[in-house]
């Protein structure tokens, strides 16, 4: 583990990256709300792929949150702070995978569709993509959406357990993945049982199963 202060000129302070990992493709990852770069480590997700680390098949680098500020100086932040760090760190460019729960999958459908020169795949668990995702896809037309449709893939993950209601996850991801149908952009929706809650414990088993097939 490895960790760096990068100061953002637009959000006026610096933010936390946590880097997991020696070697291997690159996975930007966002928490939940609210939340720290220590987040999926505390909750166990970052051991739940242990296996791709040690093997060097990805290397995560985790982020704050900063979802209480202007959403267009975090972005900033990401885009022009964190995406040179991992480039720096990897030693040349490289496309990157999103990843999060909750708003951290919002944050990673976000990056890919606005920035797909950078980011080209998004494993979003139990987002609600409602304030802005859904706009930027429905927005999508003519050449631009030629060249999304060539570059980029979501993967969206959701329970149908408790609270995925009521945080408006479920109906907002199967309304994502059918505006990603309708513009015919590579996506794959997976819903999880009735007993699958909007929580930690869930994202932790999802991230083990379905990172693998991105590593």
């Amino acid at each position: 583990m490895r960790h760096a202060e990068l100061y953002s000129p637009a959000i006026g302070a610096a933010g936390n990256v946590v880097v997991y990992g020696h070697w291997g493709r690159p996975v930007l990852v966002f928490p939940a709300e609210g939340g720290t770069a220590w987040d999926w480590e505390r909750h166990g997700l970052v051991h739940a792929v242990d296996g791709l680390l040690e093997a060097g098949r990805c290397k995560l680098y985790c982020v704050d949150a900063f979802d209480s500020g202007d959403r267009g100086a975090y972005e900033s932040w990401v885009i022009d702070q964190v995406t040179p760090f991992i480039h720096d760190d990897l030693g040349g460019p490289q496309d990157i995978i999103t990843t999060g729960p909750s708003m951290g999958a919002f944050h990673a459908a976000n990056f890919v569709l606005r920035r797909a020169d950078l980011f080209t795949a998004a494993v979003c668990m139990s987002g609600n993509y409602e304030f802005g995702v859904t706009d930027e896809v429905s927005g999508f037309h003519g050449d631009h959406l030629d060249w999304i449709r060539s570059r980029v893939s979501f993967l969206l993950v959701c329970g149908q357990g408790r609270w995925e209601d009521t945080t408006g996850a479920l109906e907002s991801t199967k309304h994502l993945a059918w505006l990603l149908g309708e513009k015919g952009i590579r996506h794959e929706l997976d819903l999880w049982g009735h007993d699958v809650p909007h929580d930690w414990p869930s994202w932790r088993t999802q991230i083990a199963y379905h990172l693998p097939r991105f590593s």
